[in-house]
């Protein structure tokens, strides 16, 4: 049964959500302030965090910020005020990996949260291999490891899973709509900004100047192209 960590000081929210989560085969733990969130994490090791901005103690934004310095792999899902996407950018550039309006529909968390622990699952699927390779980048996928040019490259989960859909379609340019279905059983709205943010994330990990960009390069009006020639050594 997935271990869930809820931080919300709101009771009223917290009981439907734990309660939704409960009857769907999930064990929730529900806190109420910021700062109790990393000895939480650290006492119980939870599958994953839903993580509301507004708490006592610490924010969410501070939170998910001390959550990455622990760990990159931990997935962490955001709620956020309905339609503000300035909190929803802050949160996904702070290491979230994932956010839910609020007030939130049930089944759509629901959706968001299976969807999180499937991608942070280390088990992949056994007709594909291991290893993906791109020049002189390599991607473990039985490990969730990323090394380039021989040196290890930590990664949040949402950047990994990223760069995995990315690499797997080297050379072929993918539709921000087209990501999002692979990342999250989603269509692109016209409004989430989630790819943009990951995409300029992961060039300055690879130090892929977001102006003439040229490892994962901008194909204006139709997506991004992960090039194979710029990955070489």
């Amino acid at each position: 049964m997935p271990n869930i960590l809820l931080v919300e000081d709101d009771s009223a929210l917290s009981e439907l959500i734990a309660s939704y989560l409960q009857r769907n085969d999930f064990h929730v733990t529900v806190i109420a302030r910021g700062d109790q969130v990393l000895d939480e994490c650290r006492r119980q090791r939870p599958d994953l965090v839903i993580l509301d901005l507004m708490l006592p103690g610490l924010d969410g934004l501070q939170v998910c910020r001390l959550l990455r310095q622990e760990s990159q792999c931990l997935p962490i899902l955001m709620l956020t005020a309905r339609d503000d996407s300035h909190d929803q950018v802050l949160g996904l550039e702070m290491g979230a990996d994932d956010y839910v309006s609020k007030p939130c529909e049930p089944r759509v968390l629901l959706a968001r949260v299976r969807t999180l622990l499937r991608r942070s699952s280390i088990n992949e699927p056994h007709f594909e291999s291991d290893v993906i390779q791109v020049g002189g980048l390599l991607l473990n996928l039985a490990e969730r490891t990323v090394n380039w040019r021989g040196e290890a490259v930590e990664l949040s989960s949402g950047e990994y899973n990223l760069l995995v859909v990315l690499a797997r379609n080297a050379g072929e340019v993918l539709s921000r709509d087209r990501i999002l279905q692979q990342l999250r059983g989603i269509e692109f709205n016209g409004t989430d900004r989630s790819v943009d943010v990951a995409i300029s994330k992961l060039r300055r990990r690879f130090d892929d100047n977001a102006g003439e960009a040229r490892k994962i390069k901008t194909v204006w009006g139709k997506g991004y192209l992960f090039s194979r020639v710029e990955w070489e050594y």
